[in-house]
């Protein structure tokens, strides 16, 4: 099972909109995925029109076992299944720290999921610290929306600083322009210089358009809505990159 997680210690970038359009772009390939929400918020969650409802909550989540495999729910796309967060991840770094292993108590409970997937995507909530850790501990890959502001550069060094001080790979991160409106001067300028500033950019970018917002009434991923718009291309764009970069297979385009 390969691991992507979809990772900003800043919010308001477009974490849980590519977690759940690269997901649905996972299983039509023929990818058997499952998408994990980790955040309190549970919007990944309600995008798939998925109950709120996490048995043991957090900490049952924590334990791990038979609790977690429970929780796992369908949706209606092929090779799509979701595990739902709710409101009490908001205790989620606490329960681990109660444990033994604190910082790779992700790992242990993903493990058995192993057999059943062929990747897991986490959508991850802004956070730098323990939850963090086992995040960078579990995953293959982290993928970092970044809205060309000064303030999401920013906060980009900062993950990468903390990757470097705490003995993560750095390579591990892959980051990507996010929310790009062109129409703005300094969306340009940033967008140019990015790639300058930054090693792992990829070459897709994702829009600020009116489609990504519809999905909150959708409740649907942007290319089952709106499979010709410019938002569906670009995510589309983003998955054949990330595909290219987890493995050496081919994915369906």
């Amino acid at each position: 099972m390969t691991v992507l997680a979809i990772f900003s210690n800043k919010g308001g970038v477009g974490k849980t909109a590519t977690a759940v359009n690269l997901a649905y772009l996972a299983g039509q390939a023929g990818v058997r995925t499952l998408l994990c929400d980790l955040d309190s918020q549970s919007s990944a969650t309600f995008y798939f029109g998925v109950p709120p409802e996490l048995k043991g909550s957090a900490r049952g989540f924590a334990k791990g076992g038979k609790t977690v495999l429970r929780s796992i729910q369908p949706t209606i796309y092929d090779n799509l299944d979701i595990l739902p967060a709710d409101i009490s991840h908001r205790n989620l770094t606490l329960a681990f720290e109660e444990m033994s292993h604190s910082k790779r108590r992700l790992a242990q409970i993903l493990e058995p999921l192993q057999e059943r997937y062929a990747l897991l995507i986490l959508d991850c909530p802004p956070t730098i610290g323990l939850l963090a850790d086992n995040i960078f501990n579990v995953a293959d890959r982290l993928l970092t929306p970044l809205v060309p502001t000064t303030l999401s550069f920013e906060a980009h060094r900062q993950l990468l600083a903390f990757a470097r001080e705490d003995g993560h790979k750095e390579r591990l991160v892959l980051s990507f322009l996010s929310m790009v409106d062109r129409r703005k001067k300094l969306h340009r300028d940033l967008a140019a210089a990015a790639a300058a500033q930054f090693s792992g950019m990829l070459n897709a970018a994702i829009p600020y358009t009116a489609q990504i917002e519809r999905m909150g009434i959708q409740r649907e991923p942007v290319p089952v809505f709106a499979p010709r718009s410019e938002a569906a291309k670009a995510y589309h764009a983003l998955w054949t990159e990330v595909a290219a970069r987890l493995w050496t297979i081919r994915v369906k385009q």
